[in-house]
């Protein structure tokens, strides 16, 4: 695949996945938040993320800014990026889906939120996020620049690494027994393996 399908397969990715968050998003604005945990670090790191994940692949796709950091890819990485993005997005979609009034992009608990355990939070305690590393690796399969193209992998990563803990324990404090279950018998990231 050459380059500007490499690109146009990105942004439909990157397009649906706005087109699948956007109904959510205007949902949870309308719930009140009970518990918010909104601190200068989360803020820091949903900026870091924004920049790897949204802006730095933009200025990629349409302008040539960083185009020194170019390289030629082997013709089945856009395949592989297309499945991860594809992936990706059902998985963003169904965790968006099943957790409907309880999702939020920060660490908050809304008003009257539980523990969802049914759909594909059945087997994985956090898909959204799931979803999100599979993005990143579409995103790093995609767009063949050592800058945009790994933008997302090392922001996310740094996002995950210092958020993870913060939002389990926020649950396990909110929830007690039956989060601290709900841990024991679910895999964070991927069914099965971790």
């Amino acid at each position: 695949m050459n380059t500007l399908t490499l690109k146009i397969l990105f942004m439909i990715g990157f397009v649906s996945a706005f087109a699948i968050r956007s109904p959510y998003q205007r949902e949870n604005k309308k719930n009140e938040v009970a518990v918010d945990r909104k601190t200068a670090q989360e803020k820091i790191l949903l900026v870091l993320a924004f920049i790897g994940m949204m802006i730095l692949p933009l200025v990629y796709v349409f302008s040539p800014w960083l185009s020194v950091a170019d390289y030629n890819p082997m013709s089945w990485i856009g395949y592989l990026g297309a499945i991860c993005f594809l992936v990706s997005l059902w998985l963003f979609w169904r965790a968006h889906d099943d957790l409907g009034k309880n999702w939020s992009p920060t660490l908050e608990v809304r008003k009257g939120h539980t523990v969802i355990s049914n759909g594909v939070y059945q087997k994985i305690r956090h898909p959204m996020y799931t979803a999100i590393w599979l993005w990143c690796a579409a995103q790093a399969l995609l767009l063949p620049n050592w800058i945009a193209g790994l933008a997302g992998l090392i922001s996310f990563g740094i996002m995950y690494i210092l958020r993870i803990s913060n939002e389990e324990q926020m649950m396990l404090e909110q929830f007690g027994e039956e989060y601290k279950a709900y841990m024991q018998r679910t895999k964070r990231l991927i069914p099965y393996l971790f």
